[in-house]
């Protein structure tokens, strides 16, 4: 492809800036600095565009504290509520979503991606209503899709047409959240998934390689929306061998990620900021870091109050950001907070699949907190913006779990040890993300433990019998625990019955529960 072909897709485009255009610095940008790419400069506030400078942040307390989250992974791939990753899959001949597309809307060189995006119409959306749902759940944070690999913005970019503002629903989705959780108290944030966009979307380039429109370019191939598309330079077509690293990106797509994700910054000043990978692109994921950082320090009068998230351990262990463990289970406490993220079903709305359970993610969260971990929960919107009634029904439960147990979540910290029974089993513990298919549904004998000042709390994961025995608060047990003054269980007034030997503590339990899931010991003296 020639430099002239490339320069005519932001001709196209109608003269949005930096739209294509390789080599074109965001608008308004500062010069650039000694050493650093053009359109990275510095800027008022503590970080610097650096390694070595964003190894000096701390994460925040108020994240340490807050331990849930909820996500909207929602945009114009769910309109046909077919699943994840649908604007690459229906354009790889012999995928779930090729055939899906093939017979709702036709062959994709004649009704590609772009047709269906005014399919999404958002017409029950009411994120007022949601946030306050998501907040009595226990959310104490939500995050809004901000642009996925789709290429969609889903704010009023000044970098593409292609946004939830101009096309679509016509609504900045990320500043209508915005708005809604900040007024009910939640921190905001926002996930990009664009970098990569350049390999995933390439599929939109190639063609059928059998049948009777083998050969026949996809829509992506049409001028008009090459802009939407992105122009890579050759196709990536196979999941199964997808290079999900930064090789054979150029740096004409480096600069125009920054700056989209600049402006992404700049409009909504997230308190979170999630990138679905590493953190790409060196100097420009280093600029983009320190923007988010020091916009936070601007409007929290110094410190940065902000969260970054990436999924490679190198970038959290060397101080720059918090780890994120994609859909995984860790087997011990981490010494740095850290996040799970997953969701109740497909991370995009799929029509009849399976979601977790209640149970399962109380169970995730309870686990994942004794470990020094928070959990984001993706609840997948329908095109319409309402979740269905599974969805609301797992939502009501965990709600109810947490009216009765939230106190031994929200701002505990982790114990000498996490607790008694292993998550996920010893062939799997080694894995870094995915691995929660491998988990094994924890029952009452296994025990989970945070604190709160002098408070232990004991989670028992499953529906106990008339006693439990929790092993590591036992008199002569490893590790040493103190005299118990006092043990109490949550939502229940009355006494309990208690022994502390030597082996274990031993509590008599009530028939009458007040919890469905995991009920929670309140424990005093132990930590003395």
């Amino acid at each position: 492809m020639s430099i002239t072909r490339r320069t005519a897709i932001g001709i196209i485009a109608g003269g949005i800036p930096a739209l294509g255009l390789r080599g074109l610095p965001s608008p308004g940008a500062a010069g650039p600095a000694p050493g650093l790419p053009p359109g990275i400069g510095g800027e008022e506030g503590p970080f610097l565009p650096t390694r070595a400078s964003l190894a000096t942040y701390r994460v925040p307390e108020w994240f340490r504290d807050a331990k849930f989250g909820m996500w909207a992974h929602w945009g114009p791939q769910s309109a046909v509520e077919a699943g994840d990753w649908y604007a690459r899959h229906m354009y790889i001949q012999g995928s779930e979503q090729y055939a899906h597309h093939l017979e709702h809307y036709g062959h994709p060189s004649r009704f590609g991606f772009k047709d269906t995006i005014p399919l999404w119409k958002a017409e029950r959306f009411e994120p007022v209503s949601l946030i306050r749902l998501y907040k009595r759940a226990g959310a104490r944070y939500f995050m809004s899709m901000g642009v996925h690999h789709d290429n969609f913005d889903l704010w009023d970019s000044r970098h593409t047409r292609w946004n939830s503002a101009r096309m679509g629903p016509r609504i900045d989705i990320v500043g209508a959240w915005r708005t809604a959780a900040r007024q009910e108290g939640l921190r905001f944030g926002v996930s990009e998934h664009l970098w990569i966009t350049y390999k995933w979307y390439s599929t939109a380039h190639g063609s059928d390689r059998t049948g009777p429109l083998a050969g026949v370019p996809y829509d992506g191939a049409q001028p008009a929306s090459k802009d939407l598309y992105v122009d890579s330079d050759e196709v990536w077509g196979s999941d199964a061998d997808f290079p999900w690293t930064e090789d054979q990106i150029p740096d004409w797509w480096r600069r125009h990620w920054h700056a989209r994700i600049t402006d992404l910054i700049d409009q909504h000043e997230p308190d979170l900021l999630y990138t679905d990978g590493h953190l790409p692109f060196e100097e420009y994921g280093y600029s983009v870091v320190s923007h988010l950082y020091n916009v936070s320090a601007r409007r929290a009068g110094g410190a940065t109050e902000a969260v970054y998230f990436s999924k490679r351990d190198r970038d959290s262990e060397d101080g720059l950001c918090v780890l994120d463990r994609e859909r995984g289970v860790l087997d011990e406490i981490r010494p740095q907070p850290w996040q799970t993220d997953t969701c109740l079903g497909d991370w995009h709305y799929k029509r009849g699949i399976r979601y977790k359970t209640p149970k399962a993610v109380i169970d995730m969260l309870v686990d994942i907190v004794s470990k020094n971990g928070n959990l984001m929960l993706n609840v997948p919107l329908p095109a319409s913006g309402m979740p269905d009634d599974r969805e609301l029904a797992i939502v009501g439960e965990i709600a109810d779990w947490m009216a009765v147990n939230s106190e031994g979540i929200h701002g505990t910290r982790p114990w000498k040890v996490f607790g008694e029974g292993a998550a996920v089993s010893p062939a799997d513990q080694s894995s870094k993300s995915f691995n929660e298919g491998s988990r094994r549904e924890l029952g009452p004998g296994d025990i989970r433990f945070t604190v709160k000042g002098d408070v232990l709390y004991a989670f028992a994961m499953g529906r106990p019998g008339p006693r439990v025995l929790i092993h590591s608060l036992g008199t002569d047990s490893a590790p040493h625990a103190g005299r118990i003054s006092s043990v109490e269980l949550l939502g229940h007034g009355a006494p309990l019955a208690w022994d502390q030997g030597r082996d274990a503590l031993s509590v008599s339990v009530p028939e009458a529960l007040p919890s469905r899931h995991a009920v929670a010991f309140r424990i005093r003296g132990a930590l003395s």
